[in-house]
């Protein structure tokens, strides 16, 4: 006598989870790799002064992670775009699955990798004061040591917008998949924009006055409330156009 075993969609998602984190291990590498590069940018500094008198002069340079935390949006949003992509969706026609499998499995890793993205980024951001310290030959002072509270915070603040920037490479990842003319439209809408800003000498376009939503929200709470449901909108339009997407024969 004979019996069927019914795989749940969670044994099924577990499963296509654990083949993203082999596949996709490159992702990882170009993570490290844009993190050098960045940490490399930002021995520069991002700005400073200087002044004196006849007796003396100084000269100060302002350091801080915004260049690599900068790096590691740019890499959350084309690696969740590299995801969407044909081959990568074909993958999961090795699995016993559905795109409701396939999609929670990719938000899971691409979740994952907004943990990992925001771990390392802490730690590069702290690497750039240990590297200011010791490379440069010049007093460095930390204007205010942060609380355990305080980078518990900014760590999640972190993970949080690598996470919502999976979120929009994602989505611009299916609708491109939808339709290749998109690939000519976010571009043109983008530059078109920050073109038309300059243009008339306005201080905001449509995309920074919607990134400011997030950036200047002073409460914790309600910037991870944000975050999420526009994650989860994104997630969810995303799942949408995927239906509409060819079947592979």
């Amino acid at each position: 006598m004979m019996y069927l075993t019914k795989v749940s969609l969670w044994d099924v998602v577990k499963k296509q989870f654990r083949f993203k984190l082999k596949s996709f291990r490159g992702m990882f590498t170009s993570l490290m790799i844009l993190q050098v590069m960045a940490l490399l940018f930002s021995l520069s500094g991002e700005g400073g002064g200087g002044g004196g008198t006849d007796m003396f002069s100084y000269d100060m340079k302002l350091y801080s992670g915004n260049i690599i935390t900068a790096f590691m949006m740019i890499w959350a949003l084309i690696s969740a775009i590299v995801v969407t992509t044909q081959a990568y969706r074909f993958d999961d026609y090795t699995f016993v699955a559905n795109r409701l499998s396939s999609h929670l499995a990719n938000i899971l890793f691409l979740g994952w990798a907004s943990i990992i993205g925001g771990i390392t980024t802490v730690l590069a951001s702290q690497s750039l004061k240990l590297s200011v310290f010791f490379l440069k030959d010049r007093e460095f002072v930390e204007s205010q040591p942060l609380t355990v509270l305080q980078m518990a915070e900014g760590l999640a603040a972190t993970i949080l917008y690598l996470f919502l920037f999976t979120a929009i490479g994602y989505l611009l990842g299916m609708l491109v998949q939808r339709n290749k003319i998109f690939m000519v439209i976010i571009p043109g809408f983008l530059f078109g924009s920050l073109f038309l800003n300059v243009l008339l000498a306005s201080e905001s376009t449509l995309v920074i006055d919607i990134g400011q939503l997030f950036v200047r929200e002073t409460s914790f709470l309600l910037f991870t409330v944000k975050v999420l449901l526009t994650s989860a909108l994104a997630y969810a339009i995303s799942a949408w156009i995927s239906n509409s997407l060819e079947v592979r024969k």
